[in-house]
Parts: C-alpha cells; sequence; structure tokens
C-alpha cells in the first residue's frame, strides 16, 4: 500500500518522482493529428496522467495501482486505475491503427508469433538436470536464457514448480513455496544457470525431485549484485552453503585485479563440494572442518592451507602463521565478505572485535550476505525479509529489506534478531518435514 519506486533507486535518473520525491510523477500523453506524442506533467494528484516521465525511442512507461497516487491504497482502486488507464494507452495507438494496410496483416501476424516465441524461449523457464553434491546438498540447474544473461554476482532467485504437474501423494500436492536460491554460475550460450540448495525445510528437499524437462517458475534475477572492488586485498569467508554465493563473487573479484584468500568451511570433509570452482576463484584457499578428517590440499597449489576448527579458529590460525608462511597477513586486508549461517556470521563479526581485532586494519570492509526470511523477493513490497540494524556508536536501531539488499555492513546486523526470526516457523517446518517424511515412505510402499 505504498509506492514502490526501488528502479529509481537503483537507476537513478530513470523517472521524476513528485515533489515529496514518493510517487513517480505523473504525465499526460497528447497526440496530436499527425500522430505525434508528446508528454505533459500533470497539476496535483490528476487521475487522467498514467504516464510516467520515461521517454527513449518512442517507447513509453505507464503505472497504475498502489503506485500511483490517485489509486494507492486498496484493490479496488487498483482495478479502477487499469479500467480508466487503458483508454490514454489505446489513444496512442489510434494513428498508427488508423494507417495500417491490411494487405500487410499476414506479415504482422508473423512478426508477432515470432516476438511470442522469442519471449516464450527467452522467459520460460525448464529443468536441465539436479545434481547431487553432497548427502544434503543437490545443484539444480535451470535452462532460463535470460535470467541467465542478467545476473550480476550477489543476485538470487525465486524458484518454484507448478502445482499442476507437481506429484500429489494422499491428497497432498508436492508444490515448493517460493524459495531463494543463489545463482552459482551461468552459461550465457546456453541459456543455463546453477542454484545450489540445501535440503532443510520441505520445499528445498523437494527440489531433488525436480525433473529434465520440467516447467518451472523462475523470478529474477534480484537483490542488488555484490560490490565489487579493485586492486584491494581481499578475504571471503565461507560456510557451507554460503561457498555457492561466493563462487561468481571470488571470479568476480579476481578479474577485477584483486586479491583473494578464501576461507572456505564445512562441517566435515563430505560436506566439501564445487572444489574447483573454489580454487579457480582463489589466489589462495584456507580449507577448514569442524571436525573429521582434514580437506586435502591440492598437490598443484602449494599455497592452499588445510586446518581443522571453526572458520574463526582457521583465520586465527592463518594470521598467527600456524598454517605456513602467509603471502598477505590479515593486516594487510582491505575488504571482507561473510557468507554463511547466521551463526557463523556473528561469530566472525565478534571475532574482528575480540580475538582478531589485533590483526585486522581498524579502517577494513566488512559486509555480511544476510539470509533473513523472505516471501515476495520483489524488492520492499511484502517486509517478510526486514532485517534490524543497530548502529554500535549510538545504539540507534533501524530496518533493510534484505531483498532488496542482503549485502549489509557486519558490524550493523542485530544477528539476535536475525537468529529469533530465523526460527518464528521452526514449529511448524518440523511437522512439515515429518509429513514429507511419511509421504515419500507411503511412496516406497505403493511403489514395492
Amino acid at each position: 500500500t505504498s509506492p514502490n519506486i526501488i528502479y529509481e533507486k537503483e537507476q537513478p535518473g530513470t523517472f521524476k518522482l513528485d515533489k515529496w520525491n514518493q510517487f513517480l510523477a505523473g504525465y499526460k500523453a497528447e497526440i496530436d493529428e499527425f500522430g505525434k506524442i508528446s508528454l505533459i506533467p500533470a497539476s496535483g494528484a490528476n487521475q487522467e496522467a498514467f504516464f510516467t516521465s520515461y521517454e527513449k525511442d518512442g517507447r513509453y512507461i505507464t503505472y497504475y495501482g498502489d503506485n500511483h497516487p490517485t489509486y494507492a491504497g486498496n484493490v479496488v482502486k487498483a482495478m479502477a486505475s487499469a479500467k480508466h488507464g487503458y483508454h490514454h494507452i489505446c489513444k496512442i495507438f489510434a494513428h498508427q491503427l488508423a494507417n495500417l494496410d491490411p494487405a500487410e496483416q499476414a506479415s504482422r501476424d508473423e512478426k508477432f508469433r515470432s516476438l511470442t516465441e522469442y519471449l516464450d524461449d527467452s522467459l520460460m523457464a525448464e529443468i536441465v538436470r539436479v545434481e547431487r553434491l553432497t548427502p544434503t546438498i543437490v545443484e539444480v540447474i535451470v535452462r532460463a536464457p535470460m535470467a541467465a544473461r542478467k545476473f550480476k554476482p550477489g543476485q538470487f532467485y525465486r524458484l518454484q514448480n507448478f502445482e499442476v504437474d507437481s506429484e500429489n501423494i494422499e491428497g497432498t500436492t508436492l508444490a515448493l513455496e517460493g524459495i531463494a536460491l543463489t545463482g552459482a554460475w551461468m552459461d550465457e550460450e546456453k541459456g543455463w544457470l546453477s542454484t545450489i540448495v540445501l535440503e532443510m525445510g520441505v520445499s528445498s528437499r523437494l527440489c531433488a525431485s525436480l525433473r529434465p524437462g520440467q516447467r518451472v517458475i523462475l523470478m529474477g534475477p534480484t537483490g542488488t549484485a555484490t560490490e565489487i572492488p579493485e586492486g584491494k586485498k581481499i578475504l571471503l569467508a565461507g560456510g557451507g552453503l554460503g561457498n555457492a554465493v561466493l563462487f561468481s563473487i571470488a571470479k568476480a573479484m579476481r578479474e577485477k585485479g584483486n586479491w583473494v584468500v578464501y576461507f572456505a568451511a564445512y562441517r566435515k570433509n563430505e560436506d566439501m563440494y564445487k572444489r574447483e570452482e573454489v580454487e579457480s576463484s582463489a589466489d589462495m584457499v584456507v580449507w577448514s572442518v569442524d571436525s573429521g578428517d582434514l580437506i586435502p590440499t591440492n598437490p598443484n597449489r602449494p599455497q592452499d592451507r588445510s586446518f581443522r576448527g571453526n572458520i574463526v579458529q582457521a583465520m586465527q590460525a592463518y594470521s598467527q602463521g600456524q598454517l605456513g608462511e602467509t603471502t598477505v597477513p590479515l593486516c594487510e586486508i582491505d575488504h571482507m565478505i561473510v557468507i554463511g549461517s547466521d551463526r557463523m556470521m556473528a561469530a566472525v563479526k565478534n571475532a574482528r572485535k575480540t580475538t582478531l581485532v589485533n590483526q585486522l586494519r581498524p579502517d577494513h570492509v566488512a559486509i555480511g550476505s544476510i539470509n533473513s526470511p523472505m516471501q515476495c523477493m520483489m524488492k520492499e513490497v511484502c517486509a517478510q525479509c526486514l532485517q534490524k540494524h543497530i548502529d554500535p556508536t549510538t545504539g540507534k536501531e533501524s530496518f533493510v529489506f534484505s531483498c532488496f539488499n542482503q549485502d549489509q555492513p557486519l558490524d550493523l546486523v542485530d544477528f539476535t534478531s536475525l537468529n529469533d526470526r530465523l526460527r518464528a516457523n521452526s514449529l511448524q517446518e518440523k511437522l512439515s518435514n515429518l509429513w514429507l517424511d511419511y509421504l515419500l515412505n507411503k511412496k516406497q510402499v505403493m511403489l514395492i
């Protein structure tokens, strides 16, 4: 029930805003006898002004519903805006339609068919394959040419299947809720993109059952791309699934002339995945496992290290020279990006002010990719992803939309609040998982 002007925030100068910088400024389209269109600024809350200020190469953009000051507030007004507004769109085509040659209709139909085929091929997504990487992680590869082409490191997607072709067991339709998945790699030529899924809740577990050729709903890319500095010394810290997010970020970092040390942490050796991608994206990799066998280093990469302990302990060992000679000490690190569970990121945040405070530059930049609960993933619409920040100096509280900008200053993030929010649906998630277990067991019995 408030205007969404995110695009203007991301691409300043695209649209003119009203005097309060709250709504898009309204314009009327005036058409002369020769079909020339002129945009005229509307005075006041003119309900007949459905055009924005955008005008480029004969293209215009209209707006309705909650984005329009006259029609904001409820769905009835939103429908009224469409009822009143479509006349104005039809009017700007009247001159062109009146001068069409009926003999060329077949050619126009063919052009339209060609356009719809192109749009269908570019926008409709289907599963290429699903591969299991570890006992709890699967890779879902989707063909979605435009979504793959538009991806920038750090962005993510919203994935669902269609209810109509979802499996049904004992009256329960195995349909996914919309889940946020980060892009791992892209193949623009094939139109493929890879997303990595950690099996936790029902929807993430159902990703393993997606079939090659199956049509799916893929929205995105969305979120703000990670800021990539140039010529800096970078520390990347990935915990478990967080490493899937860092593949493309690390690659982009090196392409910009940055030196990258990558701390890749897992609970156990067998939880590691995409080793080649991690190694190829970093100048130096420090592998760590919480327990069990160490991750053996690659003989072709003598600069890499392996450690048993959590990621903070790995950083301490690195800074103290316990892992061998360090090419770049922590005190030279300019920029740090941390991606993992809320507890892992909170631990790194605290260590920077305690156990690692003397090893790090006081002015280094530390960013965390925040995985708060999400629903719409359409940037500042539903507010499910709100994340609380607390200024460490003043104690002042503020809130940000994580689906709009998931990369947030590590020192501002209130990880206690984040943990509470992530646990808000834990009872429902446990019950849903138990029900899925029952259904899958039932399916096995039916197959026998």
